[in-house]
């Protein structure tokens, strides 16, 4: 992309509370000569947030419902980074904006609806004019993915692969996030069919098969942990990556769990799962809930300080078997700031894969975008 933009990076949703941990990462960690900006419909707030980072930091004005602004705003940019949702309705008007300018774009969704839908209406675009389209930035799902891919790197590439990702955690998801799950919740039928409306168009890549793939909660006879299937949009991520990667194997196999010490917590987990699901369907409840989890705040820092995540990864093929671990900090709030600053500077500013169009973080960013991590904190290892 051409450097004869003014900036580098547009943020949006600085005034938001996981937008402004994100804001103050890149304030303290950017390069010098970063040229970049926040971008928002309040220009009050926008201001604050600027005297806050520091008078470097440009304002741009934009409402994500006018599309003549979002289109002026991303056409002065070369990433830009959105904290704004739920995005299924909230996100699409800057995603189409972006694709059509040749801008790369970068979220923190979760919504798998959000992410195919986008696919069906700007992938062509984004192909066409170069851009870059990176779903799921953050917690959701940057550690799986690159995890992922980090682990298949230490796997033979001409054998078939089965991954199991097993997710465990001390700390609280965002606001953003869970009014995310519950809207996802509640548009089964919709999600269901937007999946299989991208399936249909996509097609699946030649000689290779890539998938996720369930389960019954089990004890895992490698980590010791119950295992809780999750639904999250991780899964179907990381098969995204092994259909656009030949480094994943010509078969490729990934399920995506939650550990617990106990049988306890995993049935626990399974009726929680369950009953926020048949809640959700009910819109009077579903308010409700989101009422309890506010948007737009977030915990302490003592308390994010205090919180941590790890992803345990068992890969084999060929005959060999190999555990390896993702593991940081706060992954609601601090980690998945760092996670989306990062992933923004690394398509800013790195040599990345010649992609275009919608892209998981692996296949638009892989090496990079893990070196970066690691330089910032976040451990991979083998163990």
């Amino acid at each position: 992309m051409s450097d004869d933009r003014p900036f580098d990076i547009v943020l949006f949703g600085a005034t938001g509370f996981t937008g402004g941990l994100t804001a103050d990462y890149l304030a303290a960690h950017a390069p010098a000569g970063l040229r970049w900006a926040i971008a928002g419909r309040n220009s009050d707030k926008l201001e604050a947030v600027r005297r806050r980072l520091g008078d470097h930091v440009q304002v741009l004005v934009a409402d994500s419902t006018d599309p003549a602004a979002l289109a002026d705003v991303v056409r002065q940019a070369r990433v830009v980074a959105t904290t704004i949702g739920p995005y299924l309705q909230h996100g699409d008007a800057l995603v189409g904006a972006c694709a059509e300018a040749g801008t790369d774009y970068l979220d923190l969704t979760g919504e798998p609806e959000f992410v195919d839908r986008t696919w069906l209406a700007h992938h062509q675009t984004a192909v066409r004019t170069g851009a870059r389209l990176v779903h799921a930035c953050g917690f959701d799902s940057i550690p799986h993915d690159i995890g992922a891919y980090y682990t298949v790197k230490q796997l033979p590439s001409d054998q078939p692969i089965t991954l199991r990702g097993v997710v465990r955690s001390a700390g609280t998801f965002s606001g953003g996030t869970f009014h995310s799950a519950l809207d996802q919740f509640a548009r089964a039928k919709q999600m269901k069919k937007a999946h299989a409306d991208r399936r249909r168009a996509e097609g699946r890549p030649e000689g290779r098969s890539s998938r996720s793939v369930g389960g019954a909660p089990h004890r895992d006879p490698v980590l010791g942990y119950w295992l809780l299937p999750l639904p999250t949009i991780d899964p179907v991520v990381v098969a995204r990556s092994g259909a656009a990667l030949e480094a994943y194997g010509p078969d490729f196999r990934y399920s995506h769990w939650a550990g617990t010490k106990t049988l306890r917590y995993a049935a626990g987990g399974a009726l929680g799962v369950g009953a926020l699901t048949v809640a959700a369907q009910l819109r009077p409840v579903r308010d409700l809930l989101k009422s309890k989890v506010p948007q737009g705040s977030g915990p302490s820092e003592t308390k994010r300080a205090r919180s941590w995540f790890t992803v345990d990864f068992v890969g084999e093929a060929g005959g060999r078997t190999v555990h390896t671990r993702v593991s940081g900090g706060d992954p609601g709030y601090t980690e998945t700031a760092k996670m989306l600053a990062e992933a923004a500077l690394c398509l800013a500013l790195d040599d990345n894969p010649d992609t275009a169009g919608q892209v998981t973080t692996a296949q638009a960013m892989g090496d990079a975008l893990l070196a970066r991590l690691q330089a910032a904190g976040i451990r991979f290892e083998m163990i």
